[in-house]
């Protein structure tokens, strides 16, 4: 791995931790536990279009452990690498179809996939199915911050990727 790749794979996982911390720091504002409007996926959804596939998985990964510990919050480790890994292969497979100009498309699919790969982990760790029924909800408001992320993730694709 070259210097410049590594340094930008760092730098963006850098930038991801940064707007992780700073989200902590907002108050909810919808009533829905587990509920977060996921702005470092900005970083993800602009490396989707970006980078290689693995650099993309080193980054979500890297995000995801530090995240966890600056937080302090193992037990959110399970739901978060779940979701975090469910949306990226998602989002890897939509990028082919999925052309730069409908970014916000891919981030859109790619929360929806966030929410079930959660789901999915609640459900395991919790040992029961009941979990699924709040899915809906989750997904209904992961799609509208997905929308965000997806716009701010396409603006960054555009302004950062100008020939």
């Amino acid at each position: 791995m070259d210097t410049k790749r590594l340094t930008r794979m760092a730098l963006l996982t850098s930038f991801a931790l940064i707007i992780f911390v700073i989200e902590l720091q907002i108050p909810p504002f919808l009533p829905l536990p587990g509920f977060k409007l996921g702005l470092a996926n900005i970083v993800t959804v602009y490396a989707v279009y970006v980078l290689r596939p693995a650099d993309c998985a080193l980054i979500v990964i890297a995000r995801i452990l530090l995240g966890t510990i600056i937080a302090g919050n193992p037990m959110a480790l399970a739901m978060s690498l779940s979701g975090g890994l469910f949306c990226l292969i998602g989002m890897l497979l939509l990028s082919k179809v999925i052309d730069r100009r409908h970014i916000w498309v891919c981030s859109i699919l790619g929360a929806a996939l966030h929410n079930l790969g959660q789901t999915a982990a609640a459900s395991a760790v919790m040992q029961t199915s009941a979990v699924f029924s709040y899915l809906p909800f989750l997904i209904v408001a992961g799609c509208a911050a997905g929308l965000f992320t997806g716009i701010m993730a396409q603006a960054a694709v555009n302004r950062l990727t100008r020939k």
